[in-house]
């Protein structure tokens, strides 16, 4: 398999077999983000992909049970494209189990819901999509390229295509400042979503990015690692959705939590409440063990 330039994943894909559809992302313009930078958009030529896998050894082919499809929006390809894609892993990886990529709102909104519906009924199961912030003056600031209306619309959209819908949000995104605004808005649009998993992240301020600048000048205030905990029983505590997973345990967090929304709602907050309560009890991740 062929790969250009850094490839990211989701955590939860360590052991899926990674093929990069796309390069770069299609959007690119997220002022906190450093993941694509130096490599420009755009879709990998087919040929090239389909060659990748059906030269694959057959010991591998025959092990391979999920297939993440990368670089930051695979459905940026052409859908003809895709569901020729989709139908080759199916037929060529038989134990295959769950195919799943990254996703942005521009494609979700892009794509007619038939189309979509199309592409999932052969075979994209999972898509991962930031969301980063339910806040509209914080997506705004941070370059996010859509508003949160539109970004709740495309998940939508996507769930009623059939599509699981794995979506993260950035603790710290909105500074000192808005923090708290940032936290219950972010509820707020994780609630209009009602997605399967819901995973949060710390931001981490990345060398070279606009985010980094606006630190670097005085403009950004980064919250403290208490204050992230704030954000996050604010999060948490404005979240009602019918059934999710949660994941707090990126190792971008100072304070790694799980569970089941809402099942254990209750439980995290009443948590979060006593480490406030008592912060000189609370053992967070070293600074030196955080990364993205």
């Amino acid at each position: 398999m062929r790969y250009r330039g850094h490839v990211i994943r989701p955590p939860s894909e360590a052991d899926s077999l990674i093929i990069q559809v796309m390069y770069g992302c299609s959007h690119g313009e997220c002022a906190f983000c450093g993941s694509y930078r130096g490599k420009p958009f755009r879709v990998r030529p087919f040929l090239e992909v389909i060659k990748d896998i059906r030269e694959l050894p057959s010991g591998v082919k025959a092990r391979v049970q999920r297939v993440f499809l990368c670089d930051g929006d695979a459905l940026s390809i052409p859908e003809r494209r895709m569901v020729e894609l989709l139908d080759l892993l199916h037929n060529e990886f038989p134990r295959l189990e769950r195919v799943s990529a990254y996703a942005n709102a521009h494609s979700l909104l892009r794509l007619e819901p038939s189309a979509l519906s199309d592409i999932r009924r052969h075979g994209l199961e999972l898509l991962y999509l930031g969301l980063e912030s339910g806040d509209e003056p914080t997506l705004e600031e941070i370059g996010k390229g859509v508003t949160v209306d539109e970004q709740i619309r495309a998940c939508r959209r996507a769930k009623d295509a059939g599509f699981q819908l794995s979506v993260t949000a950035i603790l710290g995104l909105a500074g000192r400042e808005r923090s708290i605004a940032h936290a219950r808005a972010t509820g707020r649009a994780l609630s209009a979503i009602d997605p399967d998993f819901i995973g949060l992240l710390s931001l981490m301020i990345e060398p070279g990015t606009r985010m980094a600048e606006r630190y670097q000048d005085g403009d950004f205030v980064m919250p403290e690692p208490l204050e992230l905990l704030r954000e996050m029983r604010e999060m948490i505590a404005a979240t009602e959705v019918t059934e999710a997973v949660f994941r707090a345990n990126h190792a971008s967090n100072y304070l790694p939590l799980r569970g089941t929304l809402p099942r254990d709602k209750e439980a995290l907050l009443s948590l979060l409440d006593q480490l406030l309560a008592n912060p000189d009890r609370v053992a967070l991740r070293p600074e030196a063990f955080r990364a993205l």
